[in-house]
């Protein structure tokens, strides 16, 4: 299932420009999508397979962000950000902080999600091709050709919310379908 071929860990790797926004948000909403279906399966008594992180699990998914500047290096994720993942009930690491991506990062996740295009071009400065094609948009996973539009300029964090959940959503579904 993975690139990696160690195990059946599945790794994903949020991608935004700063690291305190997005991608972190990403990050949480899909642990917390992924969390509330194993919970659902352990309810109806039906094994999905899967888990936020575990070995036990014949199918897990790691889920992790990162940033493709360093201006944010070490920073909390932005207050409004916080804000709004626990307006909607999404449970965060409140120690996350920034981190950049780092060439051996295309070696250690199986799929690398970015919010715009310009994460993209950036992205492509730090790891310099994409042999296996692991680097997608966010929201090309929902069938749409947009950027998940950056808070941090729009102050909107919910419709960012939003987008972030259709490409989530979508996300979760193709990789539920080829555990």
């Amino acid at each position: 299932m993975n690139s990696q071929g160690k195990d059946n860990r599945f790794n994903v790797l949020f991608v935004c420009h700063g690291n305190i926004c997005r991608s972190p948000m990403a990050e949480f909403i899909l642990k917390d999508m992924v969390r509330k279906a194993v919970a659902e399966a352990e309810k109806s008594g039906k094994d999905e397979g899967v888990s936020v992180k575990g070995p036990d699990s014949p199918v897990s998914l790691y889920v992790e962000s990162a940033a493709v500047s360093r201006e944010e290096i070490g920073n909390p994720i932005y207050p409004p950000a916080k804000r709004c993942l626990s307006g909607h009930g999404v449970p965060f690491d409140s120690g996350k902080t920034a981190r950049q991506v780092v060439a051996a990062d295309y070696d250690r996740f199986d799929l690398i999600v970015c919010m715009d295009e310009w994460n993209v071009r950036l992205l492509k400065r730090i790891i310099s091709s994409d042999p296996f094609g692991k680097i997608r948009l966010m929201m090309s996973f929902a069938g749409v050709n947009r950027d998940v539009a950056d808070p941090w300029y729009t102050g909107d964090f919910e419709k960012t919310y939003q987008d972030l959940i259709v490409g989530c959503k979508a996300l979760w579904e193709q990789i539920s379908e080829k555990k």
